[in-house]
């Protein structure tokens, strides 16, 4: 009975160690942005203004964490209406038919401290790759105010639009086919 009676504390102590837990990004500290080039002279930047992101995690270091990444693709704000309103055409997202793009990942390795590989597929344009991406965990806080936990991280690559078929009428010379992706966002543990 007593083996019996210790076993039953071993195994509830690893469940609670090992317990999942989820992480939601905190839409008011978090951005997901972009920077093409246009015409090989300048940088446009843009982001999107309505998305949610994710993390699960078992591991207080993050490393065991599924990051998963949904944007409303017309909420795509370059702050010029008229070229906002270009991307969500079908001379680029398509919008009408591909409203949401997203990312789900599927494996993550430590390169250095804070610092990880994150490779995953992303859906966009109806065109589902997989990319690697650049994760730095920036640490985790209590917010003095809530009391919440709170974790950083900054998700960093380059993607080819021409891999999603994103503007396939736009040259190089136009609109490069390299595309800067930088998500910035603070996680709250739930």
């Amino acid at each position: 009975m007593k083996k019996l009676f210790f076993l039953l504390i071993v195994v509830l102590c690893n469940a609670t160690l090992f317990a999942q837990t989820t992480w939601n990004a905190d839409p008011m500290h978090s951005n997901l942005s972009f920077s093409i080039t246009h015409m090989g002279i300048s940088d446009i930047d843009g982001l999107f203004n309505t998305f949610t992101a994710s993390a699960t995690t078992t591991k207080a270091d993050f490393s065991d964490a599924v990051f998963e990444l949904s944007t409303e693709v017309a909420s795509i704000n370059t702050q010029v209406e008229q070229r906002d309103k270009h991307l969500r055409s079908a001379d680029f997202f398509d919008v009408e038919k591909y409203p949401k793009m997203t990312f789900k990942s599927t494996l993550i390795k430590k390169k250095s401290k804070n610092r990880y590989k994150l490779r995953g597929n992303l859906t966009m344009h109806g065109i589902t790759k997989m990319v690697n991406l650049t994760l730095w965990y920036r640490g985790t806080v209590e917010n003095p105010q809530s009391k919440a936990m709170i974790s950083g991280f900054q998700i960093s690559g380059t993607l080819k639009r021409s891999d999603f078929g994103i503007g396939s009428g736009f040259t190089e010379a136009m609109l490069s086919d390299f595309v800067k992706i930088k998500a910035d966002c603070e996680f709250i543990k739930q």
